[in-house]
């Protein structure tokens, strides 16, 4: 009855014509870090946070995120999908620029927590659009030398978002880029704000030349695919292996894990992690792009200045492998199909 009750009370919001914007919600959760701990943390009405003109976020960009989204499955459950899979990424963002590490079972129950209390904007099975949720860190104290912050805030947010692919999907065309993502033993592999900030530039620049996105090669040699700007790449050879690049300055994304796993287990393929050579990417059937927005964006057409390579799978629809990718992940989130022990998290 109380999670009937629960489900019968959405907000009355067009689901249908949401895009992928902020939509203030409810409740947040807010944890403060100060003199060496963390305070037990609480659901807030208030989505102002109010910070010092000198906190350490504002001055040198201390701050990393996660983005995850919450579902309605077709039975009416609300799940979230591998939440333990952030938290872990978001501990290794923490340590990489020295920032408190919020416990892993603490950061998964916020995340709980705070899709709890915004329950009404979880949008309904079948309108497409999802709960997005915004994990994120900061140090929050006035700092002026170059140091880390000593005192953090940790906030998760949560924002319904629509469908990514709105009137069908079309494959889109990348550019090789000429501007690296990121640096030799730098921050790639982690998800901190100064990884997104450098690429703003490059991103608007692709767009003003009329691509959708930037394809970032290896930042020593610049002879190895890496990833685009928020996703990481997956190819499907001709023969149907399904292949994905393999570096330490590549973001590890959740959905590309997962996808590699439902490549594998369940539509039996052969699937490979490698260095993945520019000068192979002719030779390739499909190239899509995964991360937790869109789950996959499939790929046309790929640029390298003066050369156009054309995806045999085309510039109307997603490739056939690509297609049962993502027809067996969306599924596996959205209840239709059985999930992998420990990959779904129901929280109401």
């Amino acid at each position: 009855m109380g999670k009937e009750a629960v489900r019968m009370e959405k907000k009355n919001i067009d689901w249908g014509s949401l895009g992928f914007n902020y939509v203030d919600t409810d409740k947040r959760f807010v944890a403060n870090y100060k003199n060496g701990a963390w305070d037990e943390g609480a659901l807030v009405d208030d989505p102002m946070i109010t910070m010092s003109e000198c906190a350490c976020v504002l001055q040198y960009a201390q701050t990393c995120f996660e983005g995850m989204k919450a579902y309605t499955t077709e039975d009416g459950r609300i799940v979230t999908f591998r939440p333990d899979l952030n938290a872990q990424r978001m501990e290794d963002s923490c340590r990489r620029l020295e920032m408190p590490v919020y416990p892993q079972d603490k950061f998964v129950d916020a995340v709980v927590q705070t899709v709890k209390a915004n329950a009404a904007y979880v949008p309904p099975y079948g309108s497409g659009a999802t709960l997005y949720i915004r994990p994120f860190m900061f140090g929050i104290d006035s700092i002026i030398g170059v140091k880390p912050a000593n005192e953090y805030q940790f906030r998760v947010f949560t924002t319904p978002v629509g469908p990514y692919f709105k009137g069908g999907v079309k494959p889109i065309t990348i550019r090789v880029s000429d501007v690296d993502r990121a640096a030799p033993h730098g921050t790639g592999d982690i998800k901190a704000g100064l990884n997104y900030a450098m690429s703003l530039h490059n991103i608007v620049d692709a767009h003003n030349k009329g691509y959708d996105e930037n394809m970032y090669l290896d930042p020593a040699s610049r002879k190895y695919v890496e990833e685009t700007g928020g996703a990481n790449f997956i190819f499907v050879t001709k023969d149907g292996k399904v292949v994905t690049p393999k570096s330490n300055s590549i973001l590890p994304s959740i959905t590309r894990r997962s996808l590699m796993v439902v490549a594998k287990d369940y539509l039996g393929l052969e699937v490979e992690e490698r260095p993945i050579a520019k000068e192979e990417l002719k030779d390739f059937a499909e190239c899509g792009l995964c991360g937790t927005a869109a789950v996959i964006s499939p790929v046309g057409k790929i640029v390298d200045h003066d050369e156009e390579i054309c995806l045999p799978s085309g510039m109307e629809d997603m490739g056939p492998v690509t297609k049962k990718l993502y027809d067996t992940l969306t599924g596996i989130q959205m209840g239709r199909i059985e999930a992998p022990e420990g990959w779904i998290k129901e929280i109401l």
